[in-house]
């Protein structure tokens, strides 16, 4: 596999934000709902919130 480093697109910046910007806004407002999230940690899913289910190893 060949990595290579190139400047991204205009349009792939504006990309970039709006799902940014849109992720953000969804986190808020589960969290103003009391909802928990699902995020990456260490390489492992990770619920977040006060009505999380308990994690199960």
């Amino acid at each position: 596999m060949t990595i290579t480093s190139i400047t991204p697109g205009d349009q792939a910046l504006i990309t970039l934000k709006a799902l940014q910007d849109a992720v953000s806004k969804n986190l808020e407002h589960k969290k103003k709902l009391g909802h928990y999230v699902v995020t990456w940690q260490n390489g492992k899913p990770v619920r977040v919130g006060a009505d999380a289910p308990k994690q199960v190893n």
